[in-house]
C-alpha cells in the first residue's frame, strides 16, 4: 500500500492512489490533515492547472512546500482534484 511519510510520521496512506507523471497522487480521505498547514504558494502546470501547497509539519518541523493539490483541474486532470502528492523529502512509497 502505498504511502508517505516525513520524520517518522505517515502522512497519507491509500491502495487507491492515481498515479500522474510519477506522482502517487492520495485520496483526499487518506491524508492526515493534521500534517498540513496551507501555504500561499502555488504553481501552474498547462495540462493540470493551478496547484495549490501546503506545508508539511510534523513534531514542530516545517517541510515548505512539500505537498500539493490541484483544486480546480483542468478537464484533462479532472480524476486528481482534492488528491494530494508530495515531494521535498517526503517519502512516498
Amino acid at each position: 500500500m502505498p504511502k508517505a511519510t516525513w520524520n517518522g510520521a505517515v502522512i497519507a496512506q491509500s491502495d487507491e492512489t492515481v498515479m500522474v507523471e510519477g506522482n502517487h497522487y492520495f485520496p483526499p480521505d487518506a491524508v492526515d490533515e493534521r500534517y498540513l498547514q496551507a501555504s500561499d504558494r502555488t504553481s501552474v502546470c498547462p495540462w493540470k492547472g493551478v496547484a495549490s501547497y501546503s506545508d508539511v509539519v510534523v513534531d514542530g518541523q516545517v517541510n515548505s512546500g512539500a505537498a500539493w493539490t490541484y483544486r480546480e483541474p483542468k478537464a484533462k486532470a479532472a480524476h486528481i482534484r482534492d488528491h494530494v502528492a508530495f515531494w521535498g523529502g517526503v517519502q512516498v512509497g
